[in-house]
């Protein structure tokens, strides 16, 4: 039976290398990238000399439920199973889709059928109930979210063979962001130019990727958590002079997402180290060096009335109430941060 649970990326790519053992699978959400890799997995199940008679690729606007039920239920030819792709399953109507149901109830056992959804989950919910009630898979595509950018880059590179050192994971979750098909194209990249066992370091993630491993958000945070302002602004005025791999959007996130942080780790009793680690949900001591350092530069005041002109600069950034550019919104946002003094009315 199916899990009730939608499985993970990794789960299906597993699935498929072991020969993808159920009869239906639905590919359907929001994040194109996986569904596209996985269909292409899909598409290349069978040996190359089996396809020409045993996989057919449709579009779901160029055919019908009917005639592709009636293509499931043929026998294969050479293959002990026939593989059929339906593409583009969110281009027809939910009236299209719900017609289906019957043989997605009851699939064929040597039929693999497929089918994606890009861009949008599967509607009806009937769909999806016939899919799991035929003992099929189904996986919804979800987009990254930030809080899971940084295990992500962590199993990517686990399953690369690869090791990353700490700020290399804070480099890329910086620049790459919530961009899942950069981020598995990024470390792909990385494990073909370093090989099996090796580390990426900040120094390999500038070499290969571009990103700067002294001039980054992650180095940035660490100037102001402890109060270097030469080092602050010059960060700021590289960002300024290269703002393409730089935006100051990002950047605000950062420092909104630190001081956030920050806030939680004065009012946390247990200020250990393993205690700070588990409120803030650390992993590795080198993310607690900057909040041990920040905590006696900005007392909880000061956060506050940091926290707030963050939230000020996020929206000037975006173009409402400020006809400053970004680059002089970054830097007198790092001015008021490091000049702060916790004046906060009630």
């Amino acid at each position: 039976m199916a899990a009730a649970t939608s499985p993970t990326f990794d789960q299906m790519m597993r699935s498929v290398r072991d020969g993808a053992p159920s009869s239906v699978y639905l590919l359907h959400g929001e994040e194109s990238y996986f569904i596209d890799e996985l269909v292409r997995r899909f598409e290349n199940i069978l040996p190359e000399n089996e396809r020409a008679f045993d996989m057919t690729v449709v579009y779901a606007p160029d055919t019908t439920p009917g005639a592709i039920a009636d293509t499931c239920r043929r026998f294969p030819v050479t293959a002990k199973r026939q593989v059929v792709i339906v593409k583009e399953l969110q281009s027809v109507d939910s009236r299209w889709r719900s017609k289906l149901c019957a043989y997605l109830e009851k699939p064929s056992p040597t039929t693999l059928l497929v089918m994606a959804s890009r861009g949008e989950a599967v509607k009806p919910a009937e769909v999806v109930k016939a899919v799991k009630k035929g003992e099929g898979v189904v996986f919804e595509s979800t987009r990254l979210r930030p809080a899971a950018i940084a295990p992500t880059i962590e199993a990517l590179v686990r399953n690369a063979g690869l090791h990353i050192e700490p700020k290399g994971i804070a480099m890329l979750t910086d620049y790459i962001g919530v961009d899942a098909a950069k981020l598995y194209n990024e470390i792909g990249k990385m494990a073909m130019i370093l090989g099996k066992g090796a580390t990426i370091t900040p120094e390999s993630i500038e070499r290969n990727i571009g990103v700067s491993k002294d001039y980054n958000n992650f180095e940035l945070i660490d100037a102001i958590a402890s109060k270097d302002a030469r080092k602050a602004f010059a960060i700021a005025d590289y960002f300024a002079k290269n703002p393409k791999p730089n935006p100051t959007v990002v950047t605000i996130a950062a420092l909104f997402t630190f001081f956030s942080d920050l806030l939680i780790a004065h009012f946390t009793k247990d200020k250990s180290p393993s205690g700070l680690k588990s409120a803030l949900g650390l992993k590795w001591d080198v993310q607690l060096k900057k909040f041990s350092i920040a905590l006696p530069n900005y007392n909880a005041f000061k956060v506050i009335e940091i926290i707030s002109a963050i939230r000020k600069a996020d929206v000037q950034s975006k173009g409402v109430g400020s006809r400053q550019n970004a680059a002089d919104l970054l830097h007198d946002l790092i001015f008021r941060i490091l000049t702060c003094q916790g004046d906060i009315s009630f």
